[in-house]
């Protein structure tokens, strides 16, 4: 039987908000089979559980925020996707997150702080069938026309495999790999994808601060790009960083479905918004869809059965 898996020991983080600029703890600690992936705001008067679900998204602009129902005027973590990219990569079905504020820390910019800090606190099996959202005919939703044009796709496979293509007429970017393909089978995830860097460009910073947004933001959390380069003195970590983070968002994003999904997921410029659309348009279909386990690791997608490897 694929199992269901946790965390060994309890773990801490501390950081900062990429939007917030707030000082955050991070408490993460095992939780029973069938819990999912739950947030606690430890900091409210009275602490609130927000479980991570497609329906607990209520906003998308510049990151991926859950609220209680999706109640967008309700208490709120921001910025889940890397974290939950991390436990998606690593295969986590099980967690409670404490959090002491309303955004999780950026940290390095990439997923591969908290794999790390995942790894450390040791992956544990728990006598309960693993779950795994099966795509069972494909779902696509689009947005815009012409050079506005954005699609993202869902079709059936035996695996997780995901394809994302940017398009951002920058000199900068345009000099990288602008198409990424990676499978989740290949136990890659940390390797290849996890340290790839959230970016931004100089030109919106100014504006997006006099909204309160990327005050925690700098070149030692994010690849900061100017009209014409990269600022970062180090460079870029992977030649095709920026479609890998793209990559490494989508992951996050549509782990908020509950459990890992076993399609092919493709996508054109799409972005938190699109990828959180394409997942309620799927579950919306019940057709579309089934939640499936595996008695025999042997019918498993290949790479599934095993554990991720040490960092």
């Amino acid at each position: 039987m694929l199992q269901q898996r946790t965390l060994k020991t309890i773990t801490r983080a501390v950081g900062v908000g990429l939007h917030s600029g707030q000082r955050v703890e991070l408490t993460l600690r095992p939780a029973a089979p069938d819990t999912g992936i739950v947030f606690r705001r430890v900091d409210l008067p009275v602490p609130v559980d927000i479980p991570v679900r497609f329906d607990s998204v209520s906003d998308t602009r510049m990151a991926s925020t859950i609220s209680p129902g999706g109640d967008p005027g309700g208490p709120k973590v921001q910025t889940i996707e890397h974290l939950m990219s991390a436990c998606c990569g690593l295969g986590l079905d099980n967690l409670y997150i404490d959090i002491t504020a309303d955004e999780v820390p950026i940290l390095d910019g990439s997923s591969a702080s908290f794999v790390f800090l995942l790894q450390s606190a040791g992956i544990q099996l728990q006598n309960a069938p693993k779950k795994f959202l099966r795509v069972k005919k494909a779902v696509e939703v689009r947005e815009g026309e012409g050079a506005r044009l954005m699609w993202a796709r869902l079709e059936p496979f035996h695996g997780f495999k995901l394809s994302f293509q940017i398009e951002f007429k920058h000199p900068a970017l345009d000099a990288t790999g602008q198409q990424v393909v990676f499978d989740m089978g290949s136990g890659t995830y940390a390797r290849e994808i996890a340290r790839a860097r959230t970016f931004g460009f100089t030109r919106d910073v100014e504006a997006m601060r006099s909204r309160g947004l990327t005050l925690g933001g700098s070149m030692d959390n994010a690849i900061v790009i100017d009209d014409y380069r990269v600022l970062n003195a180090d460079g870029l970590r992977y030649d095709d960083e920026f479609a890998k983070h793209k990559i490494l968002d989508a992951i996050g994003d549509l782990y908020v479905g509950g459990h890992t999904l076993l399609a092919a997921y493709s996508s054109f410029k799409g972005g938190h918004a699109l990828n959180n659309k394409l997942l309620r348009t799927l579950l919306a279909d019940a057709q579309a869809w089934e939640l499936v386990s595996f008695q025999d690791a042997a019918h498993a997608p290949r790479g599934f059965a095993e554990l991720a490897p040490a960092w």
